[in-house]
């Protein structure tokens, strides 16, 4: 049995449930190793059960290595494994053909769960109330927060060799866009280059819609790039990440065009310090809001505390942002294998904004900048 699998198993003990449902993208793919689309994954140590349609039985089949038994009904039960290594998982593969939600109901009581989990942040409240329906008062449904998002922090070594591919396609973008940006240009014509350029670099898709900010509209954290055209001596704020195999990238640079004033080279120095003070003591064992303290501190004693809102940071992997979360309330040591974002950023609102955003990998002996490119 897969390490993943048994590191849920060990949390569904914990917890005393019988079983889960897992209805997040992001953590059927965890789960199963492969990019899974529309589907729901039924996890308890009787069975786990892979729910999906007619679009993608093929692509699940071709994933899991599927071998079919006799004696069990087509389209509707087959036993599959998948061998990776010496370790064989045992499946079923349920195709659905009408409600899912009563196939998974049926499951859940076919396999005699008595208590089953569901992840509250991710299954609508009317998917959960036809599941609820369909268990007939047979079982018990009890929301879960974070259970496989929290195993997801650590990542392995395989995961990282994705991450690190995403981002030498960001960075190969973004050394591409400094020598394409000039005067006259529209921020969406910047972001047109951008996706086209990351693709032909092996990109899969953007890992989250593109953000090209000029001028004022640099002060909005996450603005939307529009028909604004590029203007002489004002800032360029481009925050952009590509997926590769599933993983994500995400890395923000200020380019400038022109001569940069004084109050906008301060600005700049002040946020690229306070993203070193705080890269300088990330470690493994560090509690993450001293973390975001030794950033945010810095911005402060420069009076520009309230210019500086969000979060310092969060993780990145299969999704862009998950655990664990950079910020002043997280009182959670970091531990090796964490992935994450550091951004600190001033923002003055009808003015400009600077931010500055690379990648950190804790290691064992401290931390790894994983994303090189320079800034300015």
């Amino acid at each position: 049995m897969s390490l993943r699998l048994e590191k849920i198993y060990a949390r569904l003990e914990q917890e005393n449930l019988d079983g889960l449902i897992v209805s997040s993208p992001a953590n059927i793919s965890y789960l199963v190793e492969f990019k899974s689309r529309d589907s729901y994954l039924l996890v308890s140590r009787k069975k786990n059960v892979y729910f999906t349609d007619s679009r993608y039985i093929e692509e699940a089949k071709e994933n899991f290595n599927l071998k079919t038994f006799p004696g069990l009904k087509a389209n509707s039960r087959r036993i599959f494994n998948s061998i990776k290594g010496n370790l064989k998982e045992t499946f079923v593969l349920r195709k659905t053909n009408g409600s899912v939600f009563k196939l998974i109901a049926g499951s859940c009581i076919e396999l005699g769960l008595g208590r089953i989990g569901f992840e509250e942040r991710y299954l609508p409240f009317a998917e959960y109330k036809k599941i609820k329906e369909g268990l007939k008062k047979k079982a018990i449904f009890i929301p879960i927060h974070n259970l496989i998002e929290e195993l997801r922090q650590i990542k392995e070594p395989h995961e990282l060799e994705g991450i690190r591919e995403a981002i030498r396609i960001t960075s190969k973008a973004l050394e591409f866009i400094k020598n394409f940006i000039k005067p006259g240009q529209r921020e969406l014509e910047v972001v047109a280059e951008l996706a086209r350029f990351i693709r032909y670099q092996g990109a899969e898709n953007e890992a989250f819609d593109i953000i090209v900010a000029s001028g004022p509209n640099s002060s909005f954290p996450h603005h939307c790039s529009s028909q604004r055209k590029l203007k002489n001596n004002e800032p360029v704020l481009i925050d952009i990440g590509v997926e590769y195999k599933g993983y994500k990238s995400d890395l923000t640079r200020v380019f400038f065009l022109g001569k940069i004033d004084i109050l906008k080279q301060r600005i700049y120095n002040i946020v690229l310090e306070a993203q070193n003070r705080a890269i300088k003591i990330i470690k493994q064992g560090c509690l993450i809001n001293e973390v975001d303290k030794a950033s945010r501190q810095f911005i402060r004693e420069k009076g520009y505390a309230d210019f500086f809102g969000h979060n310092l940071g969060h993780g990145i992997g299969l999704e862009v942002h998950e655990l664990p979360t950079i910020g002043a309330c997280e009182e959670v040591a970091l531990e090796a294998g964490m992935v994450f974002s550091v951004e600190p950023a001033i923002y003055l609102p009808g003015k400009f904004g600077i931010r500055i955003e690379d990648l950190v990998l804790v290691t064992k002996k401290g931390c790894e900048v994983i994303s090189k490119w320079p800034c300015q």
